[in-house]
């Protein structure tokens, strides 16, 4: 786990600076600076994108890292590279002669409710499809065991670039009209940035001489379109699905209180940027013993980690709230629902990456293509009955269904589960911190408030881990940071 570490403390880094930005856009700028209607048009568009995204990218982002390792010879290597270049245009090319034809019935059907969405069509499927070569070229990079600059042109330049183009927007130098193309601009220029650094990394030969594999390669390309679209869905088809039902200012509140749970995630998108190739090859060498190893350790670090995010946000939610404008204090349940969501993921550890990497991604490809259908299913369901709340509902319940058939599948298969002992005894700290300071109210400022529960709250919790050693992952990470190093 020392690589792991290492470069996952760096992605964290930027990961949590980014997020940083994305709570000072979030939670600050567009909610001073963006009507909500226009806000949840920006948040329609975007997920939209990113729900198409996985289509366009023709499953070579997760193709690229699976087969890369498999490859020694220099001709091989480039030969696989160059199809992967030209692979995404199988899909891209048809999808977008389409968006011309019919692009007046596309926008017909997202503004059924909402006519504001239906001038943004074309702005969607450029996203989409910048957003799709940027995938590639970043997996790219991770095969090399790059990860860093990748995580920080995906977490910190975009929000950087709606930084700017939110104070333009402010100071009247541009409309809202203006403001989304800025942001296509924002997103093609991150992808070129990407695409430069990997090919530094390994500056391909465009060879046509595609390896013998190719079919193998093809079939799981084409099969894990179905995995990368799942998980989307099972992401963004909410806010998507929102428009389609009630007003659309509902995606801006929907989206902040989503942006918090997102929080709890951080430490699972920064840890998999490494986890991922080295499950790969884990796989490649059929070395079940690290396997094994490095799905609980992994699941036990996230868990961590990311219940301690959970129970941060989760104890001082009353006080956030009361810093944000009066119509967006209404995500209380919302974000409890995506939060647990959030939580299970981080305990499944690299269990996603198992699954994508190893021969029986299809039975869990054709499941998750399955809960996709379940997840729009019950958003058609939920939304009109509950609101914004039956939306959050509706994630969690696929999300749980969802993990808990990859957890018993990985179980099956390599006979490994991520919990150890160290799990319930985790389990019984956030349970314990939960219950210490949950029925604790102070009388000061939000902000007063938020930083003294915050430091309690983090006190108990981290003294705990490290008196007791419940991670040794995370109790050598303490060790440094206190300065007591250990054997």
């Amino acid at each position: 786990m020392g690589l792991v570490f290492k470069q996952s403390l760096n992605n964290s880094i930027i990961t949590y600076l980014g997020f940083g930005l994305g709570a000072l856009n979030t939670l600050v700028l567009y909610l001073q600076f963006m009507e909500p209607e226009y806000y949840g048009l920006l948040q329609v568009v975007l997920s939209a994108s990113v729900v198409l995204m996985p289509l366009l990218a023709f499953g070579v982002p997760n193709t690229l890292v699976k087969f890369y390792s498999g490859f020694s010879d220099a001709k091989s290597t480039d030969g696989f590279l160059t199809l992967m270049l030209f692979l995404p245009l199988v899909l891209m090319l048809p999808i977008a002669g389409l968006t011309y034809l019919v692009n007046d019935t596309i926008g017909d059907f997202l503004s059924k409710e909402n006519p504001i969405v239906k001038g943004y069509v074309w702005h969607i499927f450029l996203i989409a499809m910048v957003m799709a070569y940027f995938e590639v070229f970043y997996a790219w990079a991770r095969v090399h065991m790059k990860s860093v600059f990748g995580n920080f042109m995906k977490e910190i330049f975009g929000r950087v670039g709606q930084s700017t183009l939110l104070i333009l927007l402010y100071f009247d130098v541009i409309s809202v009209t203006s403001f989304i193309d800025g942001l296509v601009v924002v997103y093609i220029l991150r992808m070129i940035f990407m695409k430069i650094y990997a090919y530094t990394l390994h500056r391909p030969k465009l060879v046509f001489d595609f390896p013998d594999n190719t079919r193998k390669i093809l079939v799981y390309s084409a099969l894990i379109i179905l995995g990368g679209s799942v998980a989307i869905v099972l992401l963004e088809i909410d806010k998507v699905m929102i428009n389609q039902f009630i007003k659309i200012e509902n995606v801006a509140y929907y989206s902040v209180a989503s942006f918090i749970a997102l929080v709890i995630a951080v430490p699972s998108r920064s840890m998999h940027q490494i986890t991922y190739p080295l499950t790969a090859e884990l796989l490649n060498k059929n070395d079940l013993a690290g396997l094994s190893r490095l799905y609980q350790k992994s699941s036990l670090t996230l868990y961590i980690i990311s219940g301690l995010l959970f129970v941060l946000i989760f104890l001082n939610l009353d006080d956030l709230y009361e810093l944000l404008p009066d119509a967006y204090r209404n995500g209380y349940m919302i974000f409890v629902w995506l939060g647990l969501a959030k939580l299970y993921d981080a305990i499944l550890g690299n269990n996603n990456s198992i699954l994508y990497n190893s021969d029986y991604y299809r039975a869990v490809l054709y499941m998750g293509l399955f809960l996709a259908v379940v997840t729009v299913l019950l958003n058609i369901w939920l939304i009109p009955a509950y609101g914004l709340d039956g939306a959050a509902i509706a994630s969690f319940s696929a999300f749980f269904i969802y993990n808990t058939v990859k957890l018993i599948y990985v179980k099956m298969k390599f006979n490994m589960l991520p919990f150890t002992k160290e799990t319930v005894q985790a389990s019984v700290l956030l349970v314990i911190t939960i219950l210490a300071f949950y029925f604790v109210n102070l009388s000061f400022h939000p902000i007063i408030n938020i930083i003294i529960k915050g430091a309690g709250i983090s006190i108990l919790y981290i003294g705990v881990l490290y008196k007791f050693r419940i991670s040794e992952d995370v109790f050598q990470l303490l060790s440094k940071v206190f300065g007591k190093e250990q054997q």
